[in-house]
């Protein structure tokens, strides 16, 4: 198999339901071309950059994608001649040095993703079914996946209000578990949010928050004081991400589940927080986002590093939000993914037939990640891809 073009698109994403703004966050949207046909028809693998970090449309159109035109056929083909990601990732990170990760661990995250349905996509299987035959894993044997609803943006205007309305569509989706942001309007604020968010849901312990990287060491620790009480599912991303000994001084005094690892990039910098951030392996939970890691295969190095120094694999919750967490959650039997329901679109919400109830996923069907089974997306790759 070769591949015959690769296609990049920025495009503006927002953190709230309904238009989006120009100027604000943006994503990057490609299309790998192969030489194989399917009724017909190219086939054609497709992936994102994720949301939070910007499109990286710069990175992959003069540096990874030439790479992977460019290499031999041989190059990239595993059993049968057909397309091997692992392979491909080797090929894209040819002549990178160790360390300076910068951005271009997502733009070969984004690539990464759609090398990924390609592979599936050969094999005539959901990415689940692949990646657990592929990886030899048994995880894959199951028809769901627990998932929360992420969201909670603070609004200029009637945020409380609006803020109980979407945590009422949440679970009225079938959401167990959400997760709010805080961290920008003040700690007073913060806990009337808290407060109205959890009533919400109904129940205790299954809200978690998100702090944004807010909090320094004085401002973090009066947070830890007044939080730790509530009974949290998770506090997330605390203080600054590189900052391992403020987030050792914070996990000190804060008991209960720390979420860590969102804004962190390596298996490298993983170690570092495992070593140095204080964090306990029986209760906290690990966020990092499989794209922004450089994709599946720097992920794996993530949870080797991780489950070396005592973290099991439910430990792990993948950030973004995307199909293609709810596979990796199911195939490597990791503790859930996370959905984002109504923010940035269109890359809100899973395939049209997905179910959620009781705070699980049903897991997709169609060939690859099935981004094709969701009408918002297949319109938006279909227009990507020609």
């Amino acid at each position: 198999m070769r591949i015959l073009d690769i296609r990049e698109r920025s495009i503006s994403i927002s953190r709230y339901a309904g238009p989006v703004q120009p100027g604000g966050l943006t994503t990057s949207i490609v299309a790998i071309v192969t030489d194989t046909s399917r009724a017909g028809r190219p086939l054609i693998g497709y992936g994102y950059a994720s949301v939070g970090r910007y499109a990286q449309s710069g990175l992959i159109r003069e540096r990874f994608a030439p790479r992977l035109k460019q290499a031999p056929a041989d190059a990239l083909s595993g059993k049968g001649g057909g397309l091997d990601p692992f392979k491909a990732w080797q090929a894209m990170m040819a002549g990178e040095k160790p360390g300076g990760h910068g951005e271009r661990c997502v733009a070969v995250g984004a690539l990464d993703m759609a090398l990924w349905d390609i592979a599936a996509k050969q094999a005539d299987l959901p990415l689940h079914a692949y990646l657990a035959d592929r990886l030899g894993s048994k995880a894959a044997q199951t028809d769901r996946v627990r998932v929360y609803a992420s969201g909670g943006y603070r609004h200029p205007r009637d945020d409380l209000a609006l803020l109980t309305e979407e945590m009422g569509r949440f679970a009225d989706l079938g959401f167990v578990n959400a997760k709010i942001k805080i961290g920008s309007a003040g700690l007073d604020q913060d806990l009337r949010r808290i407060e109205v968010a959890a009533t919400a849901l109904g129940a205790s312990g299954r809200l978690a928050v998100d702090a944004m990287n807010a909090y320094d060491r004085i401002s973090g620790l009066e947070a830890a004081v007044r939080l730790a009480p509530l009974g949290l599912w998770w506090f997330e991303d605390i203080c600054d991400p590189l900052d391992f000994e403020v987030q050792s001084v914070l996990a000190s005094a804060y008991a209960p589940p720390i979420g860590a690892g969102e804004a962190l990039f390596s298996a490298a910098e993983a170690r570092l927080l495992a070593r140095h951030g204080g964090l306990r392996p029986d209760r906290d939970v690990l966020l990092f986002d499989p794209v922004h890691c450089y994709g599946l295969p720097g992920y794996l190095q993530i949870i080797e590093a991780m489950t070396a120094r005592g973290w099991t694999r439910q430990a792990f919750w993948p950030h973004g939000g995307h199909l293609f967490g709810l596979h990796l959650a199911a195939a490597l039997g990791l503790g859930g993914a996370e959905i984002t329901p109504f923010a940035f679109q269109p890359f809100s919400g899973l395939a049209d037939d997905s179910v959620i109830a009781e705070g699980y996923a049903s897991l997709p069907q169609a060939e690859g990640i099935g981004f094709e089974a969701n009408t918002a997306l297949k319109q938006l790759f279909g227009e990507l891809a020609g």
